[in-house]
């Protein structure tokens, strides 16, 4: 799939961008470019790659068709995670959220199409399924532009589809890091509502089931991983404890445009999916059934709703395993993934 290819990812140096060109990297492509508008990050993760000459780095916004259709040239394999993803920043920022989130993707649909990519996977959320915030609609919209690209392009270039996953452990604007921060003051940690729930999964997870997808893909495809799910407030409970000392955990009420509960998968969308093992595969809605026959070996599921309130939920010592395990837990400094 990537040897010798020519790898884009635009969003390059957040936190999906930075783990997957490291793993790229161990598959031998000719080049990876790192597309993106942050010159600061751009620079400090182009000395750390400085022993790796195939990767490559384009200052630029996915909203700028030009940039990216240039960016594109010579490119085989695009991964899309350029994204506004902070809940509260889009509820404030419609505009930009529509602009980055909606209109950046179809950028990128539209290039890739004009330049004879092969594959695109878009880095899809949660929050895209019966969505109630802004960034919720908008990577809603962004999926669905998505899986409708297949239908508008000339046979066999490109194939689009889409990964859905939940919260990644210590990326950017995530929980654990606040949690951490808030520890290194004294407290408290501050939760937002006492019943919240949420998928969570490792950085590594997250790569596997993208290059999974990138595999699989026939076009118009959702795949999910299954995850297991946490109540934020044993998750608060268990790094106040692995704190030392005696932290509290204060409720301070929901933000603008926060679920209690996120979902994975739709009771409507339930009703087009295959059970693949570990994954379910969400199947396009633009056509009948499989037209290629490619998941007839996979399961149908039964309709029901994938949500972090009725997914398996995650013990306080298995939370602590997994804190541990990603090297969140004692008074390790762990910087936060970029």
């Amino acid at each position: 799939m990537f040897l010798n290819k020519n790898v884009l990812i635009t969003g390059g140096t957040g936190s999906f961008g930075h783990y997957i060109a490291k793993k790229l990297l161990k598959k031998r492509p000719k080049k990876i470019i790192v597309f993106s508008r942050d010159e600061k990050k751009q620079d400090d993760m182009r000395y750390e790659f400085r022993n790796d000459p195939q990767i490559k780095f384009i200052i630029g916004n996915v909203r700028d068709y030009s940039a990216v259709k240039v960016a594109l040239r010579g490119v085989d394999v695009v991964f899309h995670a350029a994204a506004l993803k902070q809940v509260p920043s889009c509820e404030y920022n419609v505009r930009e959220a529509v602009l980055t989130n909606v209109i950046g993707a179809h950028n990128i649909i539209t290039a890739c199409r004009e330049e004879g990519v092969s594959r695109v996977i878009s880095i899809s959320t949660d929050k895209a399924v019966k969505p109630v915030n802004t960034m919720g609609m908008t990577k809603a919209l962004q999926e669905r532009l998505f899986i409708s690209a297949n239908f508008k392009t000339r046979k066999n270039f490109p194939v689009y589809a889409c990964v859905r996953y939940g919260n990644v452990i210590g990326s950017r604007g995530s929980v654990i890091p606040l949690f951490r921060k808030q520890l290194e003051h004294g407290g408290p940690l501050t939760i937002t509502h006492p019943r919240m729930t949420r998928f969570v999964l490792t950085l590594g997870q997250a790569i596997d089931l993208v290059f999974w997808a990138s595999v699989k893909a026939k076009g118009g495809e959702i795949f999910v991983k299954k995850l297991p799910a946490l109540l934020v407030k044993d998750l608060a409970e268990v790094m106040a404890q692995d704190g030392g000392k005696k932290i509290s955990v204060k409720n301070i009420g929901m933000r603008p445009g926060e679920k209690i509960h996120e979902t994975l998968i739709s009771e409507e969308e339930s009703m087009r999916t295959v059970d693949a093992g570990s994954h379910y595969i969400i199947l396009s809605h633009l056509t009948d059934a499989d037209p290629g026959g490619h998941y007839l070996k996979h399961k149908k599921v039964e309709i029901f709703e994938y949500s972090s309130a009725l997914a398996q939920r995650m013990t306080k010592d298995q939370i602590f395993e997994m804190l541990e395990k990603e090297g969140w837990t004692g008074n390790t400094n762990h910087e936060e993934l970029i």
